[in-house]
């Protein structure tokens, strides 16, 4: 994301720490709900796990993982740290409870982006997409919108782009979860080479954006029925 604005950092330092603001402000909100939905899922299924270890929380500090919120911030792709869930708790059937808790995040994630959509819709803040800055003389008016903006923006690509099916995102899991047994245990066996999966299709994502392509029609096409704009 701010890799492919760093010439504002030379051209005008005073709009890219304006901007390095309100992606802070964006990606704290996305991880911290998305986080916090796998969290919740997990203890209304009955594992009580994220819990007692504090993630039960929209405490930002206690869902970013470095790593992954740092690629967030430089090109636009990333994660949260891994909510830990003991799905031999989740009731009614550990593996449909997998499924629903590895979807929670991403659900969390449209609703939050829905209903700051509501205000766009609504007319209570105008639209301003998260591909422009809107400087209007840096009016209380102008910077609710960006970060609204981005706040539905950030929010929607992280349901998305964690609904691909390649681990170790949250779409892989939910298909372990779905899938017969038998195809369970040999798309289980995959997560070993995760890490280095998803560093592989972040950086050719990046570079040869394939990635944006996958992502933004989805993406785009949320921001419509949420808040009747595009981006």
């Amino acid at each position: 994301m701010l890799l492919r604005n760093l010439d504002l950092l030379v051209d005008d330092p005073e709009i890219f720490f304006y901007l390095v603001g309100i992606v802070i402000v964006g990606l704290l909100i996305a991880i911290t709900v998305h986080e916090f939905g796998h969290a919740f899922a997990a203890n209304m299924l009955g594992d009580p796990t994220a819990k007692r270890l504090g993630r039960l929380t929209l405490n930002p500090i206690r869902h970013l993982d470095p790593m992954g919120t740092l690629m967030i911030f430089l090109i636009g792709f990333g994660w949260g740290k891994p909510v830990p869930v003991n799905y031999q708790l989740l009731r009614p059937n550990p593996r449909r409870g997998m499924a629903i808790v590895s979807l929670a995040g991403a659900a969390f994630n449209l609703v939050t982006a829905a209903l700051f959509g509501v205000l766009i819709r609504a007319g209570a803040v105008s639209w301003h997409s998260p591909g422009y800055l809107y400087l209007d003389g840096w009016q209380a008016g102008s910077i609710a919108a960006d970060i609204i903006g981005y706040i539905i923006f950030f929010n929607l690509i992280l349901a998305v782009f964690n609904l691909i099916p390649i681990a170790p995102l949250d779409g892989f899991k939910a298909a372990v979860g779905l899938l017969p047994a038998r195809q369970d245990a040999e798309l289980a066996k995959i997560e070993r080479y995760s890490p280095a999966t998803l560093m592989v299709v972040l950086l050719l994502g990046y570079f040869t954006g394939i990635l944006w392509d996958v992502l933004i029609k989805p993406v785009d096409g949320f921001i419509q029925l949420f808040t009747g704009q595009s981006l």
